[in-house]
């Protein structure tokens, strides 16, 4: 059985990925902050049969936290095969270029990039000895430069500097790090699960969380001849690769 690693999975978006790979037969570690919050998640999930999932303490912002989540989970697998960096905060409701100070950029930027630095370099030798490893980072449009450069259109009504610079620097990351291992068989990619009805957004959006889960499980599941490296929108670039 393939394993899954989802971080930031007790609710919302990570709750319906972590759902959908173990509906597809992983056996899904779900990482929740609060090891209470992450077992009723899972509780919730083997009421409607699911029994291939394990809830594991997991708080990307505490590098000891990541080191016991690593033992746990190394201790039962010495495989995994899909890591999903879904684990996220957005940061003041009030975010500005000129106003937002260094240390709210730094309390975004824990959790959005340093967190998932924290991950990957914790699970990456687990990651390496599957043979068709995945990794998939949650970002957004809103990180588009090209959207986003578009200053006097609709595309932004309101901007929210700092979560989008951080989720930026995600993209970066994941592009880098598909490049680094572009000579083996990881495929790693950004994915944007929409404008998603979840308490990320005060319950707005476009899009349900179970269609947000598939479009990052998607990518969670590809094959060999799937693509690495690339920043995936399916709710603005539909069938597309999103510009960067």
């Amino acid at each position: 059985m393939k394993t899954a690693l989802v971080t930031g999975a007790n609710k919302g978006i990570g709750f319906e990925t972590a759902k959908i790979l173990a509906q597809n037969g992983l056996f899904v570690y779900l990482g929740s902050r609060s090891l209470d919050n992450g077992r009723s998640a899972v509780e919730k999930l083997k009421a409607e049969g699911l029994s291939n999932i394990e809830a594991i303490a997991l708080d990307v912002t505490n590098q000891e936290s990541v080191d016991s989540a690593r033992k746990t989970i190394g201790e039962k697998i010495s495989v995994l095969d899909v890591l999903v960096n879904n684990a996220g905060i957005s940061g003041e409701l009030e975010q500005s270029a000129l106003t937002s100070t260094a240390e709210e950029y730094l309390k975004v930027y824990d959790t959005n990039v340093f967190g998932v630095v924290r991950i990957t370099g914790a699970f990456i030798d687990l990651l390496r000895k599957s043979a068709e490893p995945r990794i998939v980072n949650v970002s957004t449009a809103m990180a588009s430069l090209n959207m986003a450069a578009d200053i006097y259109g609709d595309n932004y009504p309101k901007r929210y500097v700092v979560y989008q610079s951080s989720k930026s620097a995600l993209n970066m990351y994941t592009v880098n790090l598909a490049y680094e291992l572009r000579n083996t068989p990881f495929k790693v990619n950004a994915v944007c699960p929409g404008y998603t009805q979840t308490d990320f957004t005060g319950r707005q959006g476009t899009s349900t969380p179970e269609q947000a889960g598939q479009r990052i499980a998607k990518y969670a599941l590809i094959g060999q001849d799937g693509p690495t490296g690339k920043y995936f929108s399916e709710e603005y670039f539909p069938e597309t690769v999103c510009p960067w």
